[in-house]
């Protein structure tokens, strides 16, 4: 159970780092990386048609690859280690009632079956274990869930924000 609570401390510290960085770290770094880039990225596309500015264009360019790889791989951080802690909480809480479930035979193997509160008591803290963990679990993910289908869709909108900030840039002749 200690095992539980503490991969529920561990796991809701991630989620709340990820939300401080969902609604006030992202919009900060998006804004600190493009204005390091954008002298650069004048200077890149100076020759460049704003019209000629596309999605394909920005795939294939090495700068702004660069840039587009930075933001997602900030946009994904820790979101891994966050769907392995979910996963585990169950898998933690069926290894509690397991073991309660040893020391319950204990009992009625030293008692017998003559003495059900003995049997009732073992049985509540045998089964306490998978309702943490299964707790845990739900509510992480139920906060993961929003927090992923953000990302995605940060993602998904990083293209375009780019390629419209891209289009409005003063060009250098």
């Amino acid at each position: 159970m200690q095992i539980i609570v503490l991969l529920c401390l561990v796991l809701f510290c991630l989620l709340a780092e990820r939300y401080w960085f969902c609604f006030s770290g992202y919009s900060q770094l998006y804004r600190q990386l493009y204005q390091e880039q954008k002298s650069v990225l004048q200077e890149h596309l100076k020759e460049v048609n704003p019209h000629q500015i596309s999605v394909a264009r920005i795939q294939k360019d090495p700068l702004l690859k660069s840039l587009l790889c930075d933001l997602r791989l900030a946009l994904n951080e820790r979101l891994g280690m966050i769907r392995s802690l979910i996963a585990l909480c169950p898998l933690l809480g069926l290894l509690g009632t397991v073991s309660g479930m040893i020391q319950v035979f204990d009992v009625l193997a030293v008692s017998g079956t003559g003495n059900p509160r003995l049997m009732a008591a073992g049985i509540a803290s045998a089964t306490l274990p998978t309702l943490a963990g299964m707790a845990v679990s739900v509510t992480g993910l139920l906060l993961y869930s929003y927090l992923k289908s953000w990302s995605d869709r940060q993602q998904q909108q990083l293209h375009s924000h780019l390629l419209q900030d891209l289009q409005q840039l003063p060009r250098l002749s």
